[in-house]
């Protein structure tokens, strides 16, 4: 699963946090992608200056709108899930029977 975090602490809420976290889940919703990505929101990531701040994972973003936030998750979101189905999942190990 996918984890992005959305600041709601007072400067990002005023730039347009609430938006954005709209826009995010009704793309979420729209392309059924809800129990892939869990959103969540933060009081200050302490970056107020820069925009609308978020994270997907650890990856700290800043969006200067709602628009530009929600243009930037459908991208990398989409390309965060791609690898995670390319990745290889690792074969379960069989246990051998010792022979007495």
């Amino acid at each position: 699963m996918i984890t992005v975090t959305v600041c709601v602490g007072s400067s990002c809420h005023i730039k347009g946090a609430r938006e954005m976290i709209t826009r995010f889940n009704d793309f979420l919703t729209k392309e059924g992608l809800a129990d892939k990505v869990e959103l969540k929101g933060s009081f200050c990531m302490e970056r107020c200056g820069e925009g609308i701040n978020w994270m997907i994972g650890d990856e700290t973003l800043s969006s200067p709108s709602a628009a530009e936030g929600a243009e930037t998750f459908r991208k990398k979101v989409l390309g965060a899930l791609k690898k995670k189905k390319k990745t290889p999942k690792a074969a379960p190990k069989r246990s051998r029977k010792r022979r007495s």
